[in-house]
């Protein structure tokens, strides 16, 4: 099992706009198979922070998902960027 969680950082004016953005990427993950769990969240105390956290089966299922991540857009909305991956 492959648990990835961390934080992104965006411009706390962005965060409801970026959140929204990413509908359909959650969508598309919990749609993947293997994804058991993908989440994304407004931090209740921090408000550039989103939280981060998906679950996968397998290795392969996430890296069969992976190639479709973030988009440009999304990506320059970013200030940091800190998620890891960890095997369980």
């Amino acid at each position: 099992m492959i648990v990835v969680a961390g934080t992104l950082t965006v411009s706390p004016d962005e965060r409801e706009r970026y959140l929204a953005d990413c509908v359909d990427v959650l969508t598309a993950a919990r749609e993947t198979p293997g994804c058991l769990d993908f989440a994304l969240s407004a931090d209740l105390v921090d408000p550039a922070r989103i939280n981060v956290f998906e679950l996968w089966e397998t290795e392969d299922a996430l890296g069969a998902f992976r190639g479709s991540g973030p988009s440009g857009d999304q990506l320059t909305s970013l200030s940091a960027i800190d998620v890891r991956e960890y095997r369980v």
